[in-house]
């Protein structure tokens, strides 16, 4: 059965979407909505589909089944929101909103209209770190410790010049943390579990942005393990990301989503990586290797074939947004000791 797909959005990561769309056999693209008129002109056109600037003209494009939300991610919940209430299932690009209560007035429409919502968080779908949960589900790592993750990445002054909105409180939400690190938000919760408690400070050290480029921040998980995260825009020429995970029974260390390290007191038979995503993600925007995308759209059209969950549903997609919510308040909130240095 062919499923039709509208895009919202013309940027990079609605030609993303669009990319993986077309990688599946039965899909196909129908509709593309956005802003800049040449943007979204020429993606149709690339892809075969009807271009939009209305928005209402664009959710009632038929037949259209399914949407994926590539606009800023202040926008993620009002677009999603009008699209379930014309019938559409909502996939929509991370964050899942800049507020909890935006992400919760978008999750209580795709109920009411029973339709289903879903997230692109394409580490749940990568090889290596599907390996990594199913080892600490089984306590292979035994009893959690230590967290560490460390998003160092660099992007230039044009990243957030040339945009209207990365950077920018109302639409992006804040900075490296909810644009850049909430794939790495996602993941420490996917695999560890609930934060109960932060600490954090942030700063805007390089970019000429409202909001910060640099943050880091103290986690507790209800699991009593705690953790560490690194979130920058600001480390020239960035670095893949890392996640260390130590528990009683070992280390696990993921570099660029691949495992590079299992050093565990009782080491599985399949303790070698085998990850191999290509993308730049520490030093460019740019999507070269869509196929994490394609999976999250594959398990989103299995979900609507057997009306099930999707693999990150809205629920799932809140949680990153609640401990993004809570680490911003803990660094407005402050609470700094000062050292006293000396005798």
């Amino acid at each position: 059965m062919t499923m039709r797909i509208g895009l919202i959005g013309g940027g990079n990561i609605s030609e993303t979407h669009a990319r993986a769309a077309k990688a599946i056999p039965g899909v196909q693209i129908a509709a593309a909505y956005g802003a800049n008129r040449e943007k979204v002109e020429r993606m149709a056109a690339r892809y075969g589909a009807a271009a939009y600037l209305d928005f209402e003209e664009f959710l009632a494009h038929r037949p259209m089944e399914f949407v994926a939300i590539g606009s800023p991610s202040g926008l993620h919940a009002e677009q999603g929101i009008a699209s379930a209430r014309h019938g559409l299932h909502v996939l929509t690009e991370k964050p899942l909103d800049i507020s909890t209560r935006a992400a919760d007035a978008l999750i209580e429409a795709t109920a009411n209209a029973k339709v289903k919502l879903g997230v692109f968080f394409q580490d749940r779908f990568k090889v290596d770190l599907l390996r990594v949960k199913e080892w600490i589900n089984d306590g292979i790592l035994g009893k959690p410790i230590l967290a560490d993750a460390r998003v160092k990445w660099y992007r230039s002054p044009e990243y957030y010049g040339d945009s209207k909105w990365r950077g920018r409180l109302a639409l992006d939400g804040g900075g490296a943390l909810t644009n850049q690190a909430i794939h790495t938000v996602d993941l420490l919760l996917w695999l560890y579990g609930d934060v109960v408690r932060v600490q954090a400070q942030k700063k805007t050290a390089l970019h000429k942005i409202e909001a910060e480029d640099t943050l880091t921040a103290l986690l507790e998980f209800a699991n009593g393990a705690t953790g560490v995260l690194q979130a920058t825009t600001s480390v020239y020429p960035g670095y893949p990301r890392r996640v260390e995970l130590t528990g009683e029974q070992g280390t696990i260390i993921i570099e660029h989503d691949r495992l590079v390290a299992a050093d565990l007191k009782n080491p599985p038979v399949d303790a070698g990586g085998s990850g191999d995503d290509k993308n730049q993600s520490a030093s460019s925007a740019a999507v070269s290797d869509v196929r994490g995308h394609q999976a999250a759209i594959e398990d989103f059209l299995h979900a609507i074939a057997q009306n099930c969950e999707p693999r990150c549903n809205g629920v799932e997609g809140r949680r990153s947004v609640a401990l993004v919510e809570a680490i911003y308040a803990a660094c407005e909130a402050g609470g700094k000791v000062d050292v006293k240095a000396g005798r």
